[in-house]
């Protein structure tokens, strides 16, 4: 079976390795911008699909599917993002005959909007979180169902997703501008204006369930994860198993994502989003119906290759195990490094790397996009890759990551790793004593310098840098005259003299 990887980035090298293992032949499709990418330079063949905006190249469902006819490809993976939990997308690869490495368009339809995802929950049990369960486009409504319930309450696009489109309020003179933005937010970023209002959870943390199904009606999970460290709604760091959920806990987790998946027939795999209050009572929050950027903590853990799984899956094969042969082992954070500069409100980041140097050793996983010498674009999201470490305990595994973002080096731009060396060192993330709104409390405390020596750290990686450029006869710009030469030369001409 060849597969096209209708993505760029991490996880299209992500998805190309599973190929590669299973023996599946690989087309990558690209921009303009991703022509050099390492996702291009890793797969089988490789086709452009148009400019670098990703509405006129990875968005357009037709020339991703004339790429798979020129090509021959039998099946399209979407990764995450882009096309990945479009419908449209998943029944034209169907109609055009091609296989969609995923869930079918019905059930995608079925989780895609918030609010019809909430009706059919309640219907087959599974707990939500009081709120609308229809769209509306009128402020008088969510004005009504504000009154009724009482602040503070969230509203959110109902075709949402990804932590756009929502907004907290909490007292009634921001519920007029809180519905504004996020109507108008709905309509950019989603093509539908339609909104809906729930009642806000406090301090609440964000656990998510894994699930696998197959086309012959088995469903199992596999694990939960913690995705409780946001920034901005976004997660930045994710850990598996959750050090706050019980193994009793665990089951009834797993037996509602179950009982979900299968409402909407579910296959492929997925994710049941919940948040779970502080007295451990949890709500269906969404079902992301696609991998998730955080599923190698999973892999780490529960020794599955979701991956491959889909792809078989995919093919009409059965799941390759059931729900008692699965045994968690240990315990995995995932990092999220991003091309952003922490010390300037996380600032886009692009430019070229000039060096970098992944960290390695025992439990630690690099699912990485870049290389030395790629420039990272402003068109796309900035992550660059994921961290990921596993060991026996959470205290080790925190140990391990804080070890190789020590190693981590990234020269040329600016990256997130001080961000989480910080993280990783503050003492309630070591306590598991953190909620939603953890990091955008503490922010600028983990932004504060934290000892170290700069000068020589910034030493190092130079003479680092200089020595790499040097053993690959690199010429990088503005270097014929480098200070450092200059320095060496008047040195051995004192020697001389």
């Amino acid at each position: 079976m060849k597969v096209l990887i209708a993505n760029r980035g991490e996880i299209a090298v992500r998805v190309i390795r599973a190929c590669q293992e299973l023996g599946y032949p690989t087309v990558a499709v690209y921009s303009e911008a991703d022509r050099a990418a390492l996702h291009v330079l890793y797969a089988d063949q490789a086709m452009p699909i148009g400019p670098a905006p990703s509405r006129e190249s990875y968005l357009r469902i037709d020339r991703i599917l004339d790429a798979a006819k020129k090509t021959g490809a039998e099946a399209i993976h979407p990764g995450y993002g882009f096309l990945a939990e479009n419908a449209g997308f998943a029944r034209a690869c169907r109609d055009a005959g091609i296989i969609f490495v995923g869930p079918s368009p019905e059930s995608i339809e079925a989780m895609g909007s918030k609010t019809k995802s909430r009706q059919r929950m309640k219907a087959a049990g599974v707990p939500v979180v009081p709120g609308l369960t229809e769209p509306v486009r009128s402020f008088d409504e969510i004005a009504a169902f504000a009154k009724s319930s009482g602040f503070p309450i969230m509203i959110k696009a109902s075709a949402g997703g990804g932590g756009k489109g929502l907004r907290f309020v909490e007292r009634e003179e921001d519920l007029r501008p809180s519905f504004e933005r996020v109507t108008s937010e709905a309509q950019s970023f989603f093509g539908d204006s339609a909104v809906y209002a729930e009642k806000f959870v406090p301090s609440p943390r964000h656990i998510e369930v894994q699930i696998l199904g197959d086309q012959h009606g088995n469903v199992i999970y596999v694990g939960e994860r913690e995705c409780t460290l946001q920034r901005r709604h976004q997660k930045v760091v994710e850990e598996c198993p959750s050090p706050v959920v019980t193994p009793e806990l665990r089951q009834q987790f797993g037996e509602m994502a179950v009982r979900a998946a299968k409402a909407v027939n579910y296959y492929s795999t997925g994710t049941i989003e919940c948040l779970m209050g502080p007295d451990r009572s949890f709500y269906f929050l969404e079902m992301n119906t696609r991998l998730q950027v955080e599923h190698p903590v999973t892999e780490m853990v529960w020794g599955v290759d979701l991956v491959k799984e889909q792809l078989r899956v995919a093919r009409g094969e059965k799941l390759t195990m059931t729900q008692n042969d699965l045994k968690p082992s240990g315990h995995a954070i995932e990092c999220r490094i991003y091309a952003e500069n922490p010390a300037r409100n996380f600032a886009p980041s692009p430019g070229l790397i000039r060096y970098i140097n992944l960290p390695q050793g025992p439990g630690v996983r690099n699912d990485n996009g870049v290389y030395t010498g790629y420039t990272v674009p402003v068109f796309y999201d900035p992550m660059l890759s994921k961290l990921i470490c596993h060991a026996a305990t959470r205290e080790e595994a925190i140990q391990r990551m804080r070890r190789a973002l020590t190693e981590y080096r990234v020269e040329g731009i600016e990256t997130t790793i001080p961000f989480f060396t910080a993280l990783m060192s503050h003492p309630d993330f070591a306590a598991a004593k953190f909620d939603t709104g953890f990091i955008d409390r503490n922010l600028a405390e983990l932004m504060k310098e934290r000892g170290g020596n700069g000068d020589v750290d910034a030493a190092i990686a130079a003479a680092a840098i200089l020595a790499f450029e040097e053993s690959q006869q690199i010429r990088l710009p503005d270097q014929d005259d480098s200070p450092w030469k200059r320095a060496g030369r008047e040195e051995a001409m004192k020697g001389r003299l």
